[in-house]
């Protein structure tokens, strides 16, 4: 290790090997010299409601029954115990995206601290997790369309059109439509993406107040005796399936290189978000619990207008809160295809990826070319494959990626101590160890099918690294690799950037 530059040395022969490191200080400099540079055009507040949309999903208007049915009223405590094992995460998450404000999240954060083996691992990783996770909500997004328009017009789309194979159908249309309606948002501009959500998540977040002020309006204590009806082992239980409704702050990070104050706009949008979407969380358990039994929720496929249908009277609630999930799911949906983008824009851009895909729009801004070949793909994956196995994809992922964030600080605070930090993580290495520690415990008690899954995947993803990723990385062409001379690739580069 290079003392000076954090770098791990070359090998003996000059070359960097696999766990060659991405010097921090001229990751912004080479980004922006790549010709491929993202333009900076989203607002603090628009990050944060990125946070926001990517969190509040479905999550709360259906696991909040799960949760329930577990720990009984005991669930509040549940919500808190997830908030704060994610805490941890994101603290770290904070510290590395105001660091190296650069697109990429985990991918390019292991890149600066593990070496490039381990930014590919997670990065092939992530890709897997964010697509997956797509087609997983707009699959929901079709259901919850048919359940609103069930509620407020009587009519539902025939299941022919509105089911994949696997439920029953042939071909899942309103999955389709949303993911290639918000591919288009996402090749418009991230601006005008960041915009969409913002309003998408003020109506989500007035819907879930509405259900609120209602529920308080009604109130009573009744139902919160006894408070652990099935003792205090059920509250870790039910926040372990609690937990992953906090998962989404992680995509706040893959807008670094959009953000307009990148360094403090950051840390407040990843440590905001987590905290507007705790109280949001915390308030509609409370309220839910306090207007319908533990057996009403827990029995429900729709908690919250049971809630309110039992302790409220209002009958039609069902539809408004329909109405809520669909929107949910429309920003989840755009937030995390955004992330995925932009983690697959830096691994080309790096060279590990093929690096025309990496071309920014000189007019949009976005690297349209591969939002829309992503967008594509995964409208595919929605239509027609089977995701109820797949999608357990995302939990082991997202836990994968915040162990190694996580580690990643820890290193970069001995191995570039002096490095400018706007926000650094309190108390460390001890709160990036409790993240590790939160992230393992969970992802031991994921199925071995699973386990088997992920390891194949990334089996695959070790194969094209070996064939494509080392040969053609950024980081060893510059060291003069395979004949190529750090002149002659720029030369290289700059025919790309005029190919088209």
């Amino acid at each position: 290790m290079d003392p000076t530059t954090g770098q791990r040395k070359p090998t003996p022969s000059g070359r960097p090997g696999i766990f060659a490191i991405r010097d921090v200080s001229s990751l912004l400099k080479e980004t922006h010299e790549s010709g491929h540079e993202l333009k900076r055009a989203v607002s603090g507040m628009q990050l944060t409601a990125m946070g926001v949309g990517a969190i509040i999903g479905t999550g709360i208007f259906v696991v909040i029954g799960e949760g329930v049915g577990i720990a009984g009223p005991g669930v509040i405590l549940a919500f808190v115990l997830a908030a704060v094992a994610c805490t941890f995460s994101a603290l770290s998450y904070a510290e590395l995206a105001s660091s190296i404000p650069v697109s990429g999240s985990a991918y390019t954060y292991t890149y600066a601290t593990l070496g490039e083996i381990v930014a590919w691992i997670i990065g092939w990783d992530l890709i897997l997790e964010y697509g997956v996770s797509v087609a997983a909500v707009a699959v929901g997004w079709g259901g919850n369309l048919n359940a609103f328009l069930s509620a407020a017009f009587g009519v539902t789309l025939p299941d022919a059109i509105s089911k994949s194979p696997e439920a029953g159908g042939v071909f899942n249309l309103p999955a389709v439509f949303i993911v290639l309606a918000i591919t288009l948002l996402l090749v418009r501009g991230a601006r005008e993406s960041a915009a969409a959500n913002f309003v998408m998540v003020g109506l989500k977040l007035a819907i879930l107040l509405f259900f609120i002020v209602i529920a308080f309006a009604n109130f009573s204590t009744k139902n919160f005796t006894p408070f652990l009806p099935h003792g205090t082992d059920s509250v870790t239980t039910a926040a372990a399936i609690i937990f992953f409704a906090y998962i989404g702050f992680d995509a706040v990070s893959t807008g670094s290189e959009e953000a307009r104050n990148p360094k403090r706009d950051l840390p407040f949008a990843v440590i905001g978000s987590l905290l507007v979407c705790t109280i949001f969380y915390i308030l509609t358990a409370v309220g839910a619990i306090g207007i319908a039994s533990p057996a009403t929720l827990s029995g429900s496929d729709a908690p919250l207008a049971a809630a309110l249908d039992q302790g409220a009277g209002i009958s039609w609630a069902a539809w408004v809160l329909a109405l809520g999930a669909l929107i949910a799911i429309s920003s989840v949906c755009l937030v995390i295809l955004y992330g995925q983008t932009r983690i697959f824009f830096a691994m080309c851009r790096d060279g590990l990826l093929p690096e025309g895909f990496a071309r920014v729009h000189p007019r949009y801004g976005t690297p349209a070319r591969l939002t829309i070949g992503l967008g594509v793909l995964i409208a595919i994956l929605a239509a027609v494959i089977p995701l109820n196995e797949i999608v357990k994809l995302v939990n082991i992922g997202t836990l994968f990626a915040f162990v190694l964030v996580n580690i990643g600080v820890i290193i970069l605070r001995r191995t570039r101590p002096d490095m400018p930090r706007p926000y650094k993580v309190p108390f460390s290495p001890v709160f990036p160890l409790l993240g590790v520690g939160f992230a393992v415990y969970l992802m031991k008690d994921l199925p071995l099918t699973t386990w088997i899954r992920f390891v194949v995947w990334l089996a695959v993803g070790m194969i094209i690294y070996a064939l494509y990723g080392y040969r053609n990385s950024r980081l060893r062409l510059a060291h003069g690799e395979y004949g190529i001379v750090p002149s002659e690739q720029s030369d290289l580069r700059h025919r790309h950037q005029t190919d088209d």
